[in-house]
Order: C-alpha cells, then sequence, then structure tokens
C-alpha cells in the first residue's frame, strides 16, 4: 500500500502596508449670504400707502367741505376750520410722537454701535449723548472725556448709569412677577392666565423703555417686542404650557390648586424678571461685559 505524497506548503504571501491616505488641509468653504435688506418692506409701503391715501383724501375733502361751508357764512367756515385743524393737528402730534419714537429706538441701535466699534471719539461722543439724555447722570462726563481707550468708556457706563438702571429695572421685574403671581395663582383658567401675563409684560415692556428714556408708541412697541420676541413668546408660551399640563395630569383638586397653579405662577413671575432685563438690554446702548 503506498502513501500519497504531501503537498508541499503554499508560501504565505505578506500584504505589503499600504500607507494611509494623506489628508490635506483643505481651505473651509465659505458661503456667501445675501445682503439683509434695510429698507422699507412690503407691508410697510403698503401701510404707509394706505395710511397716504386716507389722510390726503380725508384732507381734500375736508378742504372742500370748509370752503363750503365759508359760502354759505363766514362764521360756520371759521367753526369748521377750526374743528378741521384741531382734527388734522391731533393727529399730526401722533405721527409724530411715533416717528419720534422709532428714531430713538434707531439712535440707541446707532449709539450701541458707536460704543462696540473701535473709534474712541465716536465712542466719547455716544457717550455723551446718551448720558445727556438721562436725568442725573451728566456728572459722568468728564471721566468719559478723559478715558483713553473704548473699554474704559463702556466700563464708566456700566458702573455708572448702567448699574443704576439695572436695579431700577430689576426692581420693575420683581413688582410684575409679584402681582402675576399671585394673579395667576388666583385665576384657574390657563387661557386667561396667558392673556395677564401678555397683558403685564407689555406693560413692563414700555415701563422699561420710559425708564430708559424712550417714549415708545404703538408702533415704537411694537418694534421693541421685536427685539424681544423670544422673550416675550416664552413668557406666555411657558406660562401656558405650565398651566395645561398641570391641569391635565392632576385629578387631585388641591393638588392641582397646589401643584400646578403655583407652578406655573413661579414660572410666569421668573418670566417677567427675565422679559425686564431683555428689554433693558433692547433699550441700552451699553455692551455687555
Amino acid at each position: 500500500m503506498t502513501l500519497a505524497a504531501e503537498a508541499p506548503p503554499r508560501p504565505r504571501i505578506e500584504a505589503e502596508p499600504v500607507p494611509a491616505p494623506r489628508l490635506e488641509p483643505e481651505q473651509p468653504i465659505v458661503l456667501a449670504t445675501p445682503a439683509a435688506c434695510r429698507g422699507v418692506g412690503t407691508l410697510g409701503l403698503a401701510s404707509t400707502g394706505v395710511g397716504i391715501l386716507a389722510i390726503g383724501l380725508a384732507a381734500l375733502a375736508t378742504g372742500n367741505f370748509v370752503a363750503a361751508q365759508f359760502a354759505r357764512a363766514a362764521s360756520l367756515g371759521w367753526l369748521t376750520l377750526a374743528v378741521a385743524a384741531a382734527g388734522f393737528g391731533l393727529i399730526g402730534a401722533g405721527i409724530w410722537r411715533e416717528a419720534r419714537a422709532l428714531l430713538g429706538l434707531a439712535h440707541v441701535d446707532h449709539l450701541r454701535a458707536a460704543l462696540a466699534g473701535p473709534d474712541l471719539v465716536q465712542a466719547r461722543a455716544a457717550a455723551g449723548a446718551w448720558l445727556r439724555g438721562l436725568p442725573d447722570q451728566t456728572g459722568l462726563l468728564p471721566a468719559i472725556e478723559a478715558a483713553d481707550e473704548v473699554a474704559t468708556v463702556a466700563a464708566l457706563l456700566r458702573a455708572g448709569p448702567g448699574s443704576v438702571l439695572r436695579g431700577r429695572t430689576d426692581a420693575l421685574g420683581r413688582a410684575a412677577a409679584l402681582q402675576v403671581f399671585a394673579a395667576t395663582a388666583a385665576v384657574p383658567s390657563p387661557a386667561l392666565d396667558g392673556l395677564l401675563v401678555g397683558w403685564r409684560g407689555l406693560r413692563l415692556v414700555r415701563q422699561v423703555a420710559e425708564l430708559h428714556g424712550l417714549r415708545p408708541g404703538l408702533l415704537g412697541t411694537a418694534a421693541l417686542l421685536r427685539r424681544t420676541a423670544l422673550a416675550a413668546a416664552m413668557v406666555t408660551a411657558t406660562d401656558l404650557a405650565a398651566n395645561t399640563a398641570a391641569h391635565a395630569l392632576l385629578s387631585n383638586p388641591l393638588l392641582e390648586r397646589l401643584a400646578g397653579d403655583a407652578a406655573g405662577a413661579a414660572v410666569a413671575a421668573r418670566r417677567m424678571v427675565l422679559l425686564a432685563r431683555a428689554a433693558a438690554a433692547a433699550c441700552s446702548p451699553v455692551p455687555p461685559a
């Protein structure tokens, strides 16, 4: 019996190590973003056109009516003219007040940009313009003029009028928070709680703006709320969510009263303080530390 010859072992082929690909640093891809449109929007143009047509046509109709009254009798004409002048004068005063409020907010943005920029002369001028608009704050002007850096000017403003305004803003926020806490804990309806918080937040924003030397009207308040829209939305939304969740999850009336309403009121009160600070940041040109 013959044994089959064993096959010779196959030689092992060692694979040569392949060097890892070398990653060359690449330049980051920068996507060009379109420039933001700073002009008046479509809604603004349409609203302005409607206002011009309404006031212009009303003025023409009033002028024709005044002329007809003069044709009837001089006394009727002068009386009609006085009434028309008083009415259009009040309308003009209201428009001027709204325009001044919007210009005040734009002025705050201009001062903020000057205080955050590298130009010391512009920073001094902006600080002086802001201090002259605040009561009892002109005593800091010599120190502002003697400052040799923009950071020093900003630090002086933060330590002086900025600190005073922060304290008064927090006081307004705490007063609003106390009122909201008491009211929302007593009102059993989440919807009414949301309306109450929204109304008190709007009043708080106006109070903070007046504290900073601004007199916002209807359009000025809308522009100011646009800057603090996130905080204002969080106030009402958080309050509604907290109260709705508490009323849905808790079945015991006593627990619902103690836990749900108290928790929602505490959240709403805390949001009032944050809203006051957000409004103060929008009304103050002083850059944060």
